[in-house]
């Protein structure tokens, strides 16, 4: 097998060269990924000097050869260097320091790390054969575990369960990892082999939130489906036999009534302690066995004790002036749920006995358990006089339903809020067997008659607290570009996200190039619609760069030095062009028949005379189809490249050979030798064109692709500094003095939200009278508003792999936000009009952010900062910010409501 191959280097054998290493370990891969099983065991390399190794063993691919033919793929910038082999594997960065760990007892890694950003997983195989070739370390082993509802899917349990263990009535305590697919029995008897107890004296207790939730005696069971959570406290009782009791009974594995009371009473009070996680290193840091004597008695715990937060404390407090603990990087969770517990109409439904709504048989809800565990802490959150609230079992909950908020990391709030919200609905709904309805088009119908049936037959299949306060309706109208069939629906939603980038125009950068040899590349920048087509670009640039009535442009997006793609379709979305796209535009002939376009692609000398890279930007001109023949090739790329003639004694300056009225094609040639040019195939292989004069057949394709290799000595003749980069469409961030200065309105941002554009092509519309898919416009129309408007302002932007945060201040009201002129007038209308009553915040960078809420409490008519457990009173001309994230607003009631 693959896996027995041992070559390194320092033994004296014959060392590998890149593309043997990535080779090898490709058939490894693949191997080991086909035997991927339940139990395996993958390992955790650093990132870093994974990303090192992969483009030292892909250099070659792009360095390879003289012919050219790689550079027709993309190919990674980075890699088009030299790469020198990495050292030993260092995963160092993944764990905390050494310094301070038992490595006896093992090393933890970091609490927040990110497959695919910190660390890669590699089957044993792969690990083993890279540990042979560049040792290192440390080795971090992780097993493979079944997950899923059904059990089906295969994950690596990086995370392991930590439990801290503590032990009464001896009082000592300690951290261990262990496997969630690991049984009772298994914990049970490490607990018995860390405290060195008999394990006939010993039971253990599922203590979560510092509780006797459950007696632990199904030794059988896993942890798993016992429902233990990350950082979760595990009683250990150590008893003598009283009366005979044995809370490990090898017949009925289980206690019974009698003896369990005569167990609790044996107990006495609940000790005042918890675990949990802390994020600091120090306490964070201990792993597997970390053994300590501690009193427990002693320890300071965030339970019941008294607990003074900065600034104020809330023991004796009004109601609803209670905060929340941070469990680490839980701020977006907490302000989120301030939020929401504020809300008046959520907090009076969860506060009386909404247990009979609780829909335990919705398949697309979560069994009741997250609206039991969100009711059982906004009634924490409401009560007088209480310390801040450690919110352990509402995210063991979430972590349970909505693994993608479960850990330690920072997450978007208004992602969790949405969320929540939906998954209440769905706990709380009303309606327990949901209708099959088919909605019909409008077909002409009035408005009011197709949005009541709509909202009648949505009613039907969802009815619940979170509907009666949140939900309202829009009016969705699509027209068929091709056909002008229109399509009213009327759908329901749950919040609006409203842009804060919504100029009707945008300025794009494109880099223009002639093929006659008149003049250099030029740049030019030009304003183009924001929803336009790539004939807008197109119409702008020929108006810029003064294209003759007998030229044209051809439009193409470069990248790594090649094209990526012709961009000739005139209704390409400019939407679909990225800010930090490249583009070239290239002056062709309009009307050249029996014609093809001409590819040249540009490779530079490396170090090694052998080596080639690509580079510049290509170049393109058009070359008649009869008979092609080698000389006519090298005259056409000859007056390409005049432009970047250098200027010498023995010549004239070329720009002054071009001028406005000169004639290129009369203009001296630099010299009579055959350019360098190679031309590659259709099967990639290359033909040199220095020798022979023969004709070139032409494919059916109607494009050539030419490489030109620059060597030194040519480099001495032209300078074609000006192809090596091409400026992005848009310096992305880039902010005018004026839009800086001026603030933005909430009103101007609906505006862009309900604004008519077209769908973007990954979203086109199925047009019924057509049967088509087509890129219909979209008009969007508020129609039936709620009581409560939750507005959420997209701060973050997605563009690549990036995400960016707009620190737009936008101009919100507190009171009198006014709808009224935004909802069509019915026989039915009414005053709309709002008044803030809680937002959420967000300051900082993407990476060290900070979530908090800004709520007003209705019955004191005064604004408190909440910031996790720190709560402080704040001026109403506080609570605007550029950090407002997701508004919540309250209808007020008029004198037209009729109540």
């Amino acid at each position: 097998m693959a896996t027995e191959v041992s070559i390194c280097s320092s033994t004296g054998s014959k060392e590998l060269t890149p593309e043997e290493e990535r080779v090898l370990i490709r058939d490894i891969a693949l191997a080991a990924e086909a035997d991927a099983r339940e139990g395996a065991t993958f390992y955790l390399i650093t990132q870093r000097w994974w990303q090192h190794w992969i483009k030292y063993v892909n250099q070659d691919q792009t360095h390879s050869a003289t012919d050219g033919s790689s550079l027709l793929e993309n190919c990674d910038l980075e890699s088009l260097t030299i790469v020198k082999k990495p050292g030993v594997i260092d995963n160092s960065d993944l764990i905390y320091d050494s310094a301070l760990e038992d490595l006896s007892m093992g090393l933890e890694i970091h609490d927040t790390l990110l497959e695919g950003r910190d660390y890669v997983l590699l089957p044993h195989e792969v690990w083993s054969q890279l540990f042979t070739w560049y040792g290192g370390g440390p080795t971090l082993s992780r097993k493979v575990i079944s997950s899923g509802p059904s059990h089906t899917e295969l994950a690596v349990e990086v995370y392991p369960l930590r439990l801290q263990l503590l032990v009464m009535p001896k009082e000592y305590s300690a951290t261990i990892r262990i496997s969630k697919k690991e049984t009772i029995g298994d914990l049970h008897k490490r607990a018995c082999e860390i405290f060195d107890l008999n394990s006939e004296q010993v039971c253990i207790w599922d203590y979560y939130g510092h509780r006797k939730h459950a007696l632990m005696t199904d030794l059988d069971r896993t942890l798993d489906d016992a429902n233990i959570q990350m950082d979760q406290d595990i009683l250990v009782e150590v008893l003598d036999h009283v009366n005979g009791i044995s809370c490990t009974s090898q017949e009925n594995g289980f206690l019974g009534k009698e003896a369990s009371s005569m167990f609790v009473e044996h107990l006495g009070a609940s000790l005042s302690i918890t675990g949990g996680f802390s994020a600091s290193k120090a306490s964070s840091k201990s792993c597997f066995s970390e053994l300590s004597k501690t009193n427990l008695a002693s320890g300071t715990r965030d339970s019941d004790s008294t607990y003074v937060i900065s600034g104020m404390s809330t023991r004796g407090s009004p109601a609803g002036i209670t905060g929340l603990l941070n469990l680490g990087n839980t701020c977006f969770m907490n302000s989120a749920i301030q939020c929401l517990v504020h809300t008046p109409e959520f907090a009076k439904y969860f506060q009386e006995d909404y247990h009979q709504e609780i829909n335990r048989q919705n398949p697309f809800g979560m069994v009741g358990e997250l609206a039991l565990a969100f009711g059982e802490l906004l009634r924490k959150l409401w009560a007088p006089g209480r310390t801040p609230v450690a919110p352990r079992p509402f995210k063991a909950k979430l972590a349970r339903f909505a693994p993608q908020f479960s850990g330690y990391n920072q997450h978007d709030s208004q992602e969790l809020l949405a969320f929540l919200l939906d998954g209440l609905h769905e706990d709380l709904n009303r309606v327990k067997e949901k209708p099959y309805i088919k909605s019909r088009d409008a077909d002409g119908r009035p408005d009011e008659v197709v949005a009541d049936e709509y909202w009648a037959n949505h009613i039907a299949r969802n009815d619940s607290i979170i509907v009666d306060v949140c939900q309202g309706q829009y009016k969705s109208t699509l027209v068929c570009p091709v056909c002008d069939k229109i399509s009213v629906t009327f759908d329901p939603f749950m919040y609006l996200s409203l842009p804060l980038q919504f100029a009707s125009t945008r300025s794009m950068t494109v880099t223009v190039f002639t093929s006659d040899g008149s003049s250099l590349p030029s740049a030019y920048t030009v304003a183009v619609p924001k929803q336009g087509r790539c004939r807008d670009l197109i119409q702008a640039l020929s108006n810029t760069c003064s294209l003759q009535p007998t030229e044209k442009l051809l439009l193409a997006e470069i990248r790594n030095h090649s094209i990526q793609r012709i961009m000739d379709d005139p209704l390409i979305l400019l939407s679909t062009i990225k800010d930090d796209d490249r583009l070239a535009a290239y002056k062709i002939p309009k009307f050249e028949k029996n014609s093809v376009h001409l590819r040249l692609f540009h490779l530079c000398q490396e170090h090694d005379p052998q080596r080639w890279k690509p580079c510049g930007t290509p170049s393109i001109a058009v070359i008649s189809t009869d008979g092609i023949q080698r000389s006519e090739i090298h005259r056409t790329v000859h007056k390409m490249l005049l432009p970047f003639l250098k200027k010498t004694s023995a010549q004239s300056d070329p720009s002054d050979m071009l001028g406005q009225n000169s004639d290129p094609s009369t203009s001296p040639q630099p010299d009579s030798e055959e350019l360098p040019l190679q031309l590659v195939d259709e099967n990639n292989a290359c033909i040199n064109l220095s020798v022979g004069d023969e004709a070139i057949k032409c494919s059916s394709s109607s494009f050539l692709h030419l490489v030109i290799n620059w060597s030194t000595e040519l480099l001495e003749k032209y300078d074609i500094h000006c192809l090596e980069s091409l400026p992005e469409v848009c310096k992305y961030g880039y902010v005018s003095k004026k839009a800086r200065t001026e603030p933005l309105s909430l009103y101007a941002c609906l505006e862009a939200f309900l604004r008519e554009e077209p769908l973007v092509p990954e979203d086109m519309w199925y047009c019924p009278q057509c049967k088509e898919r087509r890129q219909a416009s979209k008009k969007l129309d508020l129609w039936r508003l709620p009581n409560v408007l939750v507005i959420h302002l997209k701060r973050f932007s997605y563009y690549r792999s990036m995400k960016h945060k707009l620190e737009t201040f936008v101009n919100f009201p507190l009171h009198d936000f006014d709808l009224t002129n935004y909802v069509p007038k019915k026989s039915h209308a009414q005053q709309q009009p709002y008044e803030l009553y809680a937002l959420i915040n967000h300051y900082g960078g993407m990476g060290s952010g900070h979530y908090m809420a800004n709520i007003k409490l209705l019955d004191e008519n005064r604004w408190y900062n909440f910031d996790d457990s720190h709560i402080t009173p704040i001026n109403e001309d506080d609570v605007k910010s550029s950090g407002a994230y997701v508004l919540f607003y309250r209808r007020v009631k008029t004198t037209t409501d009729g109540a």
